[in-house]
């Protein structure tokens, strides 16, 4: 029977049974066929060596996205054969592909070292060199678990038997060597390149299970071309950089200790900066929003009402009172559980309910920069990024209906204002769609991401392209669907920030209503909101942008002031002091240190401006103004420095009212 096939272009041809991607590929054009890697049969990638059956078919090349799981999971391959030929015995357990790159878990005597990623390397080249086609066969499960027991593969055995029945036992060969394998991979392993680099080592348990035995896992890059390679090293060299938990410290911003794992301890500087983003958020949202505080420590029944107790209890931290748990023979004792919040919309929804709403007071939008709680992972906690205590910057806006799509535009507007105001010119806006576990009816969820899609491309078409948008299949929340708002930084990596969520669920589980203007009581819309999403977390993203090289208005100290000499001192306090008046943070060092030192301490606190005072300023009544990482300095006048130095301070949205309070006198005049 032949096999019908659609091609990209639209056209269709027929090939006999049995003919496979490669043969599709030769038919086409030689030079294609050698450039093929891969076959695509409606979406599914598969084996070059495959036979192809009915449906839309593409030709993979190694140009193509999807080559580069592919590059990645043949490395792996090779790397484990690199492995078993330099150390002969080492046992091979799982190597997926992963993020930028790939791991392969190892089971040997002695543990692998960084001293051991060039030799594996230089061996991996060489096998790559021997361009071994890769090959498919399909075996019994008493072969495969036959042929691993004589080879001393324990960890295969255990995996053979983890593969539920009736599927396929695929083993892959490269030349002599093979290994179990769900597959697909490209032809050969000269396809595969030389634009890879194994990174480190690691110790990991085996299945994940700290009762099972240490593996040795080793993690490694690979990319379709070498530039790829070179930029990706590239970021990672400046992320170390500009890691911001080595800033923090530099710049002594906050700590972490074992007596309160995953959450922060903010020093002086840190909790300035904190503030400075609160303030600033408080004032984007001054006159829209209504602010308003919900408590920490709530029933488990509220939380059993919102669903979180059942489909978040894992992540949420419960508490009784300490004379509950020392005097459980009370009958008196207040007995109930309690949990920290570990999101803010349950509280909101109260504080909605309390008292009768009309339609004509929607939309009600009310914010909080709310402290949750969620469980983490201890091996899960990394510095600001992932902590167990954090600030939402959180708004729910209560709404119609018909008022959706203009309140999703209105919150649209005003993340990529705040993202602009940080110097994030580069965000990407995608649709979550529903999930297989939900909540609600499809149709409140047609309505829903119509609405949502709408908004969409109004966001886009608004934006003339400057801003990029996607749709994320089956990856919103249970409740809703959602946009989600990711930025790029000034080395290129994407962060996800912030959210908008449509929720027909809680207002419905909490009987939350409206009066229309029919007298009905009416479900609201309830969307929620976060513009920074963990406010530590964006700290975090906008240290390591900057590299600790903050702007002027969001700097914890934005000037110290350095004398030269004791004799200028005095003059170096009075400017100080017409700095703070000016509105700046401002430090002062009059220590009897060189000023060269002086400039090198400050630099690694990160300071953007020194004003350096000598005898000659003192009576010419000027300055010398140090930016950080320039080795110049520029001479101003006092007062020029006073003026320059205040209005650089000025954040940007307080800029923007001055000039829009201006402009509205100018029409009145």
């Amino acid at each position: 029977m032949a096999v019908s096939l659609t091609f990209p272009d639209g056209s269709v041809r027929s090939y006999d049974a049995g003919a496979t991607g490669k043969d599709v590929a030769e038919s086409i054009s030689k030079s294609l066929a050698k450039k093929a890697i891969a076959v695509a049969i409606d979406g599914v990638v598969r084996d070059l060596s495959d036979p192809v059956t009915d449906g839309k078919i593409e030709i993979v090349t190694r140009t193509d996205p999807r080559a580069l799981e592919l590059i990645r999971h043949d490395a792996a391959h090779v790397m484990a054969e690199a492995v078993q030929e330099l150390w002969p015995g080492t046992q091979v357990t799982i190597g997926p592909v992963i993020e930028n790159g790939f791991y392969y878990d190892f089971a040997k005597n002695e543990p692998f070292t960084t001293d051991d990623l060039p030799k594996i390397e230089k061996k991996m080249k060489e096998i790559i060199a021997r361009n071994k086609p890769f090959t498919k066969e399909i075996w019994s499960r008493e072969k495969a678990k036959q042929v691993f027991t004589d080879k001393g593969e324990g960890y295969k055995v255990e995996l053979v038997d983890a593969i539920p029945e009736g599927q396929d036992l695929k083993i892959y060969y490269q030349g002599d060597w093979f290994d179990l394998c769900r597959g697909p991979h490209m032809a050969s392993t000269g396809q595969i390149g030389t634009a890879f680099k194994l990174m480190k080592v690691a110790g990991a348990y085996w299945r994940g299970d700290s009762n099972n035995p240490m593996l040795t896992r080793i993690y490694g890059t690979a990319w379709a071309e070498q530039e790829d390679l070179d930029r990706y090293l590239h970021i990672l060299e400046e992320a170390e950089k500009r890691d911001h938990r080595k800033l923090g410290r530099e710049m002594d911003l906050y700590h972490f200790q074992e007596e309160g794992p995953g959450v922060v301890f903010w020093h002086s500087k840190g909790w300035r900066m904190f503030q400075t983003l609160t303030a600033y958020m408080r004032r984007r949202l001054s006159g829209t929003y209504e602010e308003v505080n919900a408590p920490q420590v709530l029933d488990a029944s509220l939380w059993e009402t919102s669903g979180h107790w059942g489909w978040y209890q894992e992540n949420m931290f419960a508490v009784k009172s300490a004379y509950a748990f020392t005097h459980p023979e009370d009958k008196e004792a207040d007995n109930r559980v309690f949990a920290l919040k570990p999101m803010n919309c349950p509280g909101h929804v109260q504080i909605f309910k309390h008292g009768l709403k009309s339609y004509r007071e929607l939309p009600i939008r009310l914010a909080e920069f709310g402290i949750v709680h969620r469980y983490e992972a201890s091996g899960a906690l990394h510095g600001l990024m992932r902590v167990r205590g954090f600030t939402q910057d959180d708004a729910h806006v209560f709404c119609t209906d018909e008022q959706m799509a203009a309140e999703c535009l209105r919150i649209n507007q005003l993340i990529l204002s705040v993202y602009e105001d940080f110097g994030f010119h580069e965000v990407v806006v995608k649709l979550s769609t529903r999930p297989e576990k939900r909540v609600g009816s499809d149709a409140l969820w047609d309505r829903a991401e119509s609405v949502m899609m709408e908004v969409l491309k109004t966001i886009e078409a608004q934006s003339g392209g400057r801003i990029k948008t996607g749709i994320l299949p089956g990856e919103g929340a249970f409740y809703g669907p959602k946009f989600e708002y990711t930025l790029r930084d000034a080395i290129g990596r994407e962060w996800q920030c912030g959210t908008t969520q449509v929720d027909f669920n809680l207002p419905e589980r909490f009987g939350a209503f409206y009066i229309d203007h029919n007298s009905e009581k009416q479900q609201p819309v309830m969307i929620h909101r976060a513009i920074c999403g963990s406010m530590e977390r964006f700290l975090g993203i906008l240290i390591e942008n900057f590299a600790g090289h903050m702007p002027l208005w969001f700097a914890p100290v934005q000037v110290v002031v350095a004398t030269i000499t004791s004799e200028a001192d005095d003059y170096g306090r009075e400017v100080a002091e017409l700095l703070r008046d000016a509105g700046l943070h401002v430090e002062t060092d009059f220590r009897n240190e060189k000023i060269n030192y002086k400039v090198r301490e400050h630099s690694v606190g990160k300071v953007p401006v020194i004003v350096v005072c000598g005898k000659r300023e003192a009576e010419e009544r000027t300055v010398n103004i140090r930016r950080l990482g320039s080795q110049n300095q520029t001479p101003m006048t006092l007062a020029e420095a006073l003026s320059s130095l205040a209005d650089e301070a000025t954040p940007p949205d307080v800029k923007r009212k001055a000039a829009e309070k201006a402009a509205r006198a100018a029409k009145v005049a």
